[in-house]
């Protein structure tokens, strides 16, 4: 069975910078497109970031341009959530997100990485606190 494992999350103050990661274990990593959603205290799971199975699409929420990269290294079955310029708002839980890919040549919108019912697996989250 696929599992996904978070790591990274800490408490940091704003302004700082902190990196995620995600590694993926009982599957072939280059199988999965890979995304990160976060749910905030109070509120309900929201989309951050998505990357393609080879790399080389990515996609994110309006909230975190221009502050967050996604990435992905295959060889580590690693997706990553590089994460700058920190905000109060950004603090919650972050949830790695496995997406098994059907159409590798499929050109997808970027609406499709966004809808948390195309994934597959999820992680059991990574707590990211934000301090002001």
């Amino acid at each position: 069975q696929v599992r996904l494992a978070e790591s990274g999350g800490q408490w940091v103050q704003a302004g700082q910078s902190l990196k995620l990661a995600c590694v993926l274990t009982g599957g072939t990593f280059s199988d999965y497109h890979m995304a990160w959603f976060r749910r905030a205290p109070g509120k309900e799971r929201e989309f951050v970031a998505a990357i393609n199975w080879r790399g080389d699409t990515t996609t994110d929420a309006d909230s975190v341009a221009g502050r967050f990269t996604i990435s992905r290294v295959n060889a580590e079955n690693t997706a990553y959530l590089q994460m700058n310029a920190l905000k109060s708002e950004d603090t919650g839980v972050y949830y790695c997100a496995a997406d098994i890919v059907m159409a590798p040549n499929a050109r997808y919108q970027g609406s499709y990485f966004r809808n948390a019912a195309m994934y597959d697996f999820w992680g059991q989250g990574t707590q990211v606190i934000i301090s002001s």
